[in-house]
């Protein structure tokens, strides 16, 4: 019943000189979830050692990765035709890793070269570009005993602070821009002229060591930078090259010694002693005696294997009883091809405890429908349904793929809804009744409208609104108040939108859905106690699940039918305008005094363990049931917008190429808000109201040893 699938414990008890086979084998049946050994639990036996062949697919594995990043490779992005192991391990076992890592190597460290000469390079350009503004050649800027020489950048013109140094010769090249220059001073007065440049924004150049006129040494050096950035090209097209070759290599090598390493530090994770090792592991308990006959059969029964426990219960007893490390058993989650879609929401959460009722499948009924029913348009749901399918079959993350799941699920959900139940596609409904001859007459035979009227494609708005008004859709005030009085003669099209021809209208039913809505949360909200409970009686055995969640359905229960006794003696059929008390229906008066009765027995059922819990979460309880109507209330805003725009493209644009643009944007607009507000708000009634009523996880996910290989297949498994 929703619940994860049963667990057995086994102990596998071998010779230690077997055990690189028995790891072999555990990692190839897919079966075994290890628990973890801690040192000092079983007397004579400590935690293994890696195994030999650990540490050097560790070393292979570590220079492995920093090729893939340094070509540039993504593992997940590599499409190719599997490897045999049997192939990979002999290249690998052949230098095959160090080999295509010394010639990635080489030719890194060459574009690392190149890469360095032409940062050189660049920064030596742009001195020399500053340095041919002065007519000095490069070798009279050094070589002196005597005179020190300041070049360097400035940000104002310093001549005349430098025409009052004594001894000093000066060159200045300025603009607006900045400028350049350079004094030749006695190096006892360098201080003295270092200071006044400080004034004027001086930072110092450095003069390459090279001779003759800046402008060639310029013209050098931009020759040179094109040679540099040539040779660049050429080393980035051979380690593209060398991408290209050696990509399968890399892929499948690094997938095969993860794997090694993995199996190599295993025995970590295992008890061990001297001749023999012990492994513990959770089994799924319908697959316990073909992974024993597995294990027998590949080990020619030179092992021991005991089932500790055939099937772990579902009370809390049975997990206390054991030792911390075989307490909690890991949870399997076991839905049908749906729910399993559904596993992602549930896992952001938690993962569910082994003794829970897993939330998945409830979450797959009722937020699609949740969705549909927020949505509720055939015109959105269609995209919905073919973007989530596209999401479904090329989606590789789990994300995107749980995205593809709501929009195609929800989008088949919202179909239904559109069609069947609101009749509706962008805003419009399909069918549009003309009024019967019994309807006219009646108008006639009433005033309200003109006899001379009774052709219905004549009709202007005052017909429409009689008619509105005789068959209750919408009322002149409800109408008034939404347009405003701005509507004028409309076309017969647009009675589409204002008259429900076929299903429900979301504007002109608003009360039918806001109760439809309350009604969804009751059935929703009692599921989640009747679960709530289930799981607290499993857990706890049925006294203590009763008074833990027991009660609380009953003071679901009671609110609910008090509530809506209440309501009804109180605002009667219309649900508008309120009862006086002696005008209350007594036939609702018993149903009142029955919810009562409930109510109090469950908050005395719930009150030994919540004392005044009990009392205080009654308004929220209400609350909960009130939040539902978000369902209804999103649906109306959408159509609301939906007949807005509508409204603007053909009535008030006339439906020319602007109308069209209008339409089209505003109907992609309201589609986006579709996604998000009713993902959004479809989600929290799962998490919100529902599950936390529930669900309390924190459970261990099962996660058994196993071989996931992609880009390597191991013909001999196959075979």
């Amino acid at each position: 019943m929703l619940l994860p699938e049963s667990m057995s414990r086994i102990v596998i008890v071998g010779n230690k000189s077997r055990l690189d086979d028995m790891i072999d084998i555990l990692y190839s049946i897919d079966a075994v979830h290890l628990i973890d050994h801690t040192t000092g639990q079983d007397e004579g036996f400590s935690i293994g050692k890696p195994r030999p062949y650990s540490s050097k697919a560790s070393e292979r594995l570590l220079a492995l990765r920093t090729t893939e990043k340094d070509l540039g490779i993504k593992l997940k992005g590599v499409e190719m035709e599997p490897i045999s192991v049997k192939d990979i391990e002999a290249e690998i076992s052949s230098n095959g890793v160090e080999s295509v890592m010394s010639e990635v190597m080489a030719a890194i460290d060459e574009k690392n070269r190149i890469v360095q000469n032409v940062a050189d390079l660049k920064a030596q350009e742009l001195s020399l570009q500053k340095l041919s503004k002065l007519p000095i050649n490069l070798e009279l800027y050094n070589g002196y005993e005597s005179i020190a020489v300041l070049v360097g950048s400035i940000k104002a013109d310093p001549s005349k602070a430098l025409d009052a140094l004594p001894d000093a010769e000066s060159f200045v090249s300025y603009s607006k821009e900045g400028g350049i220059v350079a004094v030749f001073i006695k190096k006892s007065e360098k201080d003295k002229a270092t200071s006044v440049l400080s004034e004027y924004g001086y930072s110092e150049i450095q003069v390459p060591d090279i001779s003759g006129s800046p402008v060639d040494a310029l013209a050098t050096t931009q020759a040179a930078i094109t040679a540099a950035e040539a040779e660049l090209v050429n080393v980035e097209a051979r380690l593209a090259e060398l991408s290209e070759k050696n990509k399968s290599f890399i892929v499948a090598s690094d997938e095969q010694l993860t794997l090694t390493v993995r199996k190599g530090e295993l025995p970590m994770r295992i008890a061990t002693s001297d001749y023999s090792f012990v492994i513990d592991g959770w089994v799924p308990a319908k697959d316990v005696d073909d992974v024993i006959a597995k294990i027998n059969d590949a080990m020619d029964n030179n092992v021991y294997i005991e089932v500790e426990e055939r099937s772990r219960g579902r009370s809390l007893h049975e997990e206390e009883e054991n030792e911390p490390r075989f307490q909690k058993a890991p949870t399997k989650m076991k839905n049908g091809a749906v729910g399993k879609r559904f596993e992602f929401p549930t896992k952001l959460i938690s993962v569910p405890k082994y003794q829970e009722i897993d939330p998945s499948t409830i979450i797959a009924i009722f937020f699609p429908f949740f969705f549909g029913f927020m949505v509720g348009d055939l015109g959105y749901a269609i995209p919905f349904i073919c973007l989530g399918a596209l999401g479904l079959r090329h989606s590789k993350t789990r994300e995107f793929q749980a995205i593809g799941t709501v929009l195609f699920y929800g989008g088949i959900w919202a179909a239904i809804f559109g069609f069947f139940f609101f009749g509706e596609m962008l805003g419009m409904h399909f069918v549009t009744p003309h009024p019967s001859a019994d309807q006219i007459s009646e108008l006639i035979s009433s005033g309200l409208i003109d006899s001379t009227m009774t052709d219905v494609h004549n009709w202007g708005t005052a017909e429409y609104m009689a008619l509105m008004e005789l068959t209750h859709e919408v009322s002149w005030e409800q109408l008034l108040m939404k347009y405003s009085g701005n509507i004028v003669l409309m076309p017969e099209w647009f009675t589409d939108i204002l008259i429900d021809g076929h299903g429900i209208s979301k504007l002109g039913k608003a009360t039918f859905l806001l109760k439809l809505s309350v009604y969804m949360g009751v059935v929703h909200l009692f599921i989640a106690y009747l679960v709530g409970f289930l799981n607290a009686s499993r857990m706890h055995g049925f006294k203590e699940g009763y008074l833990e969640k027991g009660g609380w359905i009953f003071t679901f229960i009671g609110m609910t039918v008090f509530c809506y006794a209440l309501t009804t003696v109180m605002f009667g059929g219309d649900g508008i305008e309120m009862m006086k008390p002696s005008t209350w229906p007594s036939s609702t008066l018993p149903i009142l005094g029955v919810g009562a009765l409930i109510l109090v027995i469950g908050v005395a059922s719930c009150f030994p363990k919540e004392k005044m819990q009990a009392i205080l979460e009654l308004p929220g309880i209400v609350g909960n049931i009130l939040s539902y109507t978000r369902l209804a209330a999103i649906g109306m805003s959408k159509a609301g917008m939906a007949l807005a725009f509508n409204y603007i493209a053909f009535i008030m644009l006339g439906g020319g190429v602007f109308g069209i643009i209008v339409f089209v944007i505003g109907h992609l607009m309201i589609w986006v808000l579709a996604i998000i507000s009713a993902g959004l708000h479809g989600l929290r009634l799962q998490y919100v109201e529902m599950m936390n009523k529930f669900f309390i996880g924190g459970g261990v996910e099962y996660t058994p040893l196993a071989e996931k290989r992609k880009h390597t297949k191991n013909t001999e498994t196959e075979a």
